[in-house]
């Protein structure tokens, strides 16, 4: 993975008091010349002010963004002044950048339902834009994160005929995700010319393989926000065939960043990849992977390393996809512990030897002529699950 960042990208972050403890909470990503860009919000009805506001610019603007506004801390979300808050600081910021308040992209997160001071951040606003700086992609990928344990970033370069283009994505999450259209936040910019149209699809396919395959929990937050740029300052416009390449380099990345996510899973110790193969149809494998993926009882049992893949075929069974049991076999750590429905034979000990790595692997496989596949990340379920989400507002 290259150092390389997209280029024409400007990055800063201060703390702004919004956050109880002297880190910094409000970050800006900006974009020279501004970029044209598409996004994926939460289908979460309970929608934050700022999710709101970032669909209606879009639409205004007709997807040209210069920049993305993000404040962590508050979640400025089922609060009185929510709207008037993500509106007037878009436009206080709008001001210092210099473009239409179409053209700023609020993102908001933390607590839900506590009113947020619009002063916080229109009053440090001088000092985020006199921090911007090329170099600063790290510290607003720290600024973003709430519960989060570590940051969480991704990037490639691409080799097109006319020269290369850059792409680098950040992201924050580690609960209270389960995406339907997107999850948490999450960023991605390119220095290659790509219409809105394009980024469009791109980022639509992208993320159905990607944060839409993700659970930690099995709760879709109010704020969930993921947003592809492109700004074109690499003079690379990729032609038909290219745009393939890039559709897989993003999706390569955002694949990237939502397994990140599932690793620093709340109280999470494992990272739980799940695949399933031979599934009727592309839904049914979805169905069933995401129902073994939030299943309690199969997070709990790979917390403990405990081998139980009757809780797996439970779940596969209650998840609404019309599969035959009797030709379904499950591999855990590459080992078969069931087979055509049934128990097969392994050593318990040392397969709860292997499931005690940090890295597990649930293989669910149906035989027949099916080509439905799927492939999800999750985490297990600890008690720090419960310690960090029973003190989360105090």
């Amino acid at each position: 993975m290259s150092n390389e960042l997209p280029l024409g990208y400007h990055y800063s972050a201060v703390y702004a008091g919004i956050r109880k403890v002297a880190k910094d909470d409000l970050s800006l990503i900006l974009s020279e010349p501004a970029a044209n860009a598409a996004a994926v919000f939460t289908k979460n009805l309970v929608a934050a002010a700022p999710v709101v506001l970032s669909k209606a610019n879009l639409k205004a603007s007709k997807g040209k963004v210069k920049a993305l506004l993000i404040n962590a801390g508050n979640a400025n979300c089922a609060t009185r002044t929510g709207m008037k808050v993500a509106e007037t600081t878009v436009k206080a910021t709008a001001k210092h950048a210099k473009c239409l308040p179409a053209e700023i992209l609020p993102s908001s997160t933390g607590v839900i339902g506590v009113e947020l001071d619009p002063k916080k951040i229109t009053q440090a606003l001088p000092d985020l834009f006199a921090g911007l700086s090329a170099e600063r992609f790290g510290d607003v990928a720290r600024a973003i994160m709430t519960t989060d344990l570590v940051q969480k970033t991704a990037q490639t370069n691409l080799q097109l005929k006319k020269g290369k283009i850059r792409i680098a994505g950040m992201t924050k999450g580690s609960g209270m995700i389960q995406p339907n259209m997107a999850t948490t936040l999450g960023y991605v910019m390119t220095d290659a010319n790509i219409s809105v149209k394009d980024l469009k699809s791109i980022l639509a396919r992208a993320t159905d393989l990607s944060y839409n395959r993700l659970t930690v929990d099995g709760d879709t937050s109010t704020n969930d926000t993921v947003v592809l740029m492109a700004n074109g300052a690499s003079g690379i416009k990729p032609n038909p065939e290219e745009l393939k390449l890039v559709a897989e380099a993003v999706t390569g990345v955002l694949k990237s960043l939502a397994s990140q996510i599932a690793r620093d899973g709340e109280g999470a110790k494992k990272l739980v990849r799940v695949l399933v193969t031979g599934a009727k149809t592309e839904q049914d494998a979805n169905l069933i992977g995401r129902a073994i993926a939030n299943s309690p009882l199969v997070k709990t049992a790979i917390a403990g390393s405990d081998p139980n893949w009757g809780r797996i075929i439970c779940a596969a069974g209650y998840s609404g996809a019309n599969f035959d049991p009797t030709k379904v076999d499950i591999y855990l750590q590459g080992k078969r512990v069931c087979k055509a429905g049934l128990a097969a034979p392994f050593d318990e000990n040392k397969l709860k030897l292997k499931l005690d790595e940090k890295d597990v692997v649930i293989d669910l496989r149906i035989e027949g002529n099916g080509n439905g596949t799927a492939e999800f990340w999750t985490c297990d379920f600890t008690e720090g699950y419960i310690e960090i989400n029973g003190s989360y507002r105090t």
